[in-house]
């Protein structure tokens, strides 16, 4: 359906970003100016501690700097109410008193008609809330009280039962007027197979869990048999215009809710196992609905967390639970979004251990949560012998199959080291006195004696490369850009959007680039009294006193709109460059340990060659400089008009 032309320009004007933020989040008020429409708080989108997460009142726009999620207040209500653009449209333009004009009759229609099926599913859960009070349902209040369900937990997940008469529901809702298609359209029964038979329920004597949609709206219905000779021990809802299994979690909303105010997000296989997980103070937990997580199920997680825990059963099944997972999710992990895994004892799952053991035996399991890439090192090698090549290449086959899922270069490239380092635990020579220590030094691998290395000093230990690490170079940018932008805040306007995107590697510089884009038009003055109040007095004067930041033209000329312009979009674009260049070494690197054909070869080449591009013009502005006796470096030109003043300087006396 299309839009009438200015409708949307109307209705972003008409709404407040921070009013329909405000019911997902909690603001905080130490960082906040409301008065300015400044609005800080802890990310709906990602679980965190601190208030990362940005609102621009007058702007209408959100940004978070730890997840980077943003946009208005359309996408805000599509990504957090789990609703396509025109649902989210409608949601807003309804709160701003707008109508919006229904050219599409079918679409109109078709709202209608969820609305419709949503209010029958009410009536449902009402109905089966009620029966489970009844003695036909005393077996199933006995059942859940012997799994630790009290009445107030009952009620507040709506349980209830389904009778096992065939038209229980059908008749209780056809006495209310409801439509024979609306029941049916629900899920709720089927047309009978018999000539001229009435329809029946689709649910009959099983505990009832209503499913709901991140809204808090009904759109389906989970059951557990209470007939042990059942041919489904759980059923659930068939797919209906309101309920998409594949694209729905069980306790979808409050888990959203809980992962957001910093509770760890656990995916469990069931109903029981969320209930006793929530009960016990997990809140951040979530079930799919009787299938293997699909891939739209993965995308909801990672907006709730950058690493869902996935907590299984200790048995068989659970096992192949976390390989199907893994499967999943392995071309679709990327950089701060993936899975951990907790296996449970043998032969329990999270409910099992909790009513054994309580909560603290739960948290060690999911404290204890490995990394996918060890549980995909055990699926290929657990119970196999290596006992020849061709077994070893066969595992190095399968593994170099399922690394090349991931679609990420980067991380591609770490999975590949982190399998090389199992495979040479797993393969590796094991000598008696391979690795025993002798004072001064130790045995090597090759039985030859290695002297002790020379302890690192304590300058070298120090030294902002050391701390830095393999992320070092980008590291000094980050600090170049930032410390340019404090020097002479008046290009703030000029770099604002480079700055928001830019990815900070050292959590330091993300919480300052964050006081930056918060304070930086405030003026010189009142942005450094924010960073020496966040960091403290001396850490601003340790950046600037920095080796590599000091000597910028942009820091040692302070103010110079120009100079600074020119610096931070020449480190950007360094550090823009170099980041994918990093990228494309890693990748080519990783196919050398295939076959080393000649696009290798020539990939490898114009990545030296964009490596000598990209830091071109550093070599260039090195040129202006002479290096002194004691390291530093000095301008040329500023060199040689101190010589010049020195040459006419003399120690005679002028005469008269």
């Amino acid at each position: 359906m299309s839009l009438p032309p200015g409708f949307l320009d109307e209705l972003r004007t008409r709404t407040s970003l921070a009013q329909v933020a405000g019911r997902k989040v909690m603001w905080d008020t130490r960082k906040s100016n409301q008065g300015k429409g400044d609005m800080w708080a802890p990310c709906p989108f990602h679980q965190e501690k601190t208030a990362s997460f940005h609102v621009d009142d007058r702007k209408g726009f959100y940004y978070c700097f730890g997840c980077h999620a943003k946009g208005d207040a359309i996408s805000f209500v599509k990504e957090t109410e789990n609703v396509d653009f025109m649902e989210a449209v409608r949601i807003l333009a309804q709160e701003a008193g707008m109508q919006i004009p229904e050219r599409d009759p079918q679409a109109q229609q078709k709202a209608d008609r969820r609305s419709q099926l949503a209010e029958v599913m009410d009536l449902a859960v009402q109905f089966f809330c009620l029966q489970l009070k009844t003695a036909g349902g005393a077996a199933s209040r006995e059942y859940l009280a012997g799994r630790g369900l009290d009445e107030a937990a009952q009620a507040r997940f709506e349980l209830g039962f389904a009778p096992a008469a065939w038209q229980a529901l059908w008749d209780h809702l056809k006495g209310k007027g409801i439509a024979d298609d609306l029941i049916m359209d629900c899920g709720l029964a089927r047309p009978s197979r018999k000539p001229g038979g009435r329809p029946y329920d689709v649910f009959r004597n099983r505990i009832m869990f209503p499913i709901r949609d991140p809204r808090g709206r009904c759109i389906a219905f989970g059951g557990r048999a209470m007939d042990p000779n059942d041919d489904a021990k759980y059923y659930n809802s068939p797919d209906t215009e309101l309920f998409d299994k594949s694209r729905t979690l069980y306790h979808h909303g409050p888990a959203r809710e809980a992962a957001g105010k910093g509770k760890p997000l656990i995916v469990a296989e069931g109903y029981m196992d969320v209930i006793a997980l929530a009960l016990a103070g997990f809140d951040a937990a979530v079930a799919p609905l009787g299938t293997a997580i699909t891939e739209h199920q993965l995308q909801m997680l990672w907006r709730m967390s950058d690493e869902p825990i996935i907590a299984l059963d200790g048995d068989r099944a659970g096992l192949g639970a976390a390989y199907r997972a893994i499967d999943q999710a392995l071309p679709l992990i990327e950089a701060g979004k993936s899975l951990r895994f907790a296996l449970m004892p043998e032969g329990q799952d999270p409910d099992d251990l909790l009513r054994a053991k309580g909560a603290g035996a739960l948290r060690e399991v999911l404290d204890g949560a490995v990394p996918m890439v060890q549980l995909l090192w055990r699926r290929e090698t657990e119970g196999r012998d290596f006992d020849s090549p061709e077994r070893r290449a066969a595992l190095d086959k399968a593994l170099r199959e399922k690394i090349k899922l991931i679609r990420d270069p980067s991380i591609r490239s770490h999975y590949g080291q982190a399998i090389k380092d199992l495979r040479w635990e797993l393969f590796s020579p094991r000598r008696a006195p391979a690795g025993s220590r002798r004072p001064g030094g130790r045995i090597g691998a090759t039985g030859r004696w290695q002297p002790a290395p020379e302890p690192a000093r304590p300058g070298t230990r120090s030294s902002l490369l050391a701390a830095a690490g393999d992320g070092a170079p980008h590291r000094l940018r980050e600090a170049v850009i930032l410390a340019s932008v404090i020097c002479t805040p008046d290009v703030f306007d000029d770099v604002e959007s480079a700055l928001e995107t830019m990815i900070c590697t050292d959590p330091e510089h993300e919480r300052l680039r964050a006081l930056i884009l918060r304070h930086a038009p405030d003026g010189t003055e009142d942005l450094r009294g924010r960073i020496e109040e966040a960091f403290g007095s001396e850490a601003l004067e340790k950046l600037l006193r920095l080796p590599h930041v000091a000597l910028t033209p942009a820091v040692r000329r302070p103010g110079d709109r120009d100079m600074a312009r020119m610096t931070i979009a020449e480190e950007l674009a360094k550090l823009e460059a170099e980041r994918g260049l990093d990228a494309e070494v890693s990748e080519a690197a990783e196919d050398l340990a295939g076959v080393a054909d000649e696009a290798v070869t020539w990939r490898l080449g114009q990545a030296a060659e964009q490596r000598q591009r990209t830091l071109r013009s550093q070599s260039e502005d090195r040129t202006e400089y002479d290096l002194a006796d004691n390291g530093a470096r000095i301008s040329r030109d500023e060199r040689e008009r101190l010589d010049a003043l020195l040459d006419r300087i003399t120690f005679s006396k002028p005469t008269r």
